[in-house]
């Protein structure tokens, strides 16, 4: 677990753009089961997620549309509810960070930090934006 006094510039510049926070897998139940698109950021304290996740959706989120429900979990904190949100990601393995969409509780995109590693925020929100146009 890492410190929260670090990590917690990291959760508000999430929470800024409008995502609410998940800290129980009864949380995460409930959220992964709501009507519509679902975007669930898996928020971490890795440079890929500063440099290119955490940008890319703030990019991201300048479309016209997008996901109507947005969510958070944030990887190395509350471990139990990352953990169960993974469980909505399968068959894809765990990442930090991880970018997943849902659409009426139904993964039907994934963004794995391999998708995000070495990319430029704008590309990040790209592939996101085309999630967008096709499932909200």
């Amino acid at each position: 677990m890492y410190d929260p006094e670090m990590v917690q510039p990291m959760r508000d510049e999430v929470t800024r753009l409008g995502f609410k926070e998940l800290k129980t897998p009864a949380e995460v139940d409930a959220a992964m089961n709501l009507p519509g698109t679902t975007l669930v950021f898996v928020n971490s304290v890795c440079g890929c997620a500063a440099g290119g996740a955490r940008p890319g959706l703030r990019l991201s989120l300048m479309n016209g549309k997008k996901p109507v429900n947005m969510v958070t979990v944030f990887a190395g904190m509350e471990t139990q509810a990352v953990e169960k949100a993974r469980e909505y990601f399968k068959p894809y393995r765990p990442s930090s960070p991880q970018i997943a969409i849902l659409k009426d509780g139904k993964l039907v995109k994934m963004v794995q930090r391999q998708d995000i590693e070495g990319r430029q925020p704008a590309d990040v929100a790209k592939s996101l934006v085309e999630a967008f146009d096709e499932h909200c």
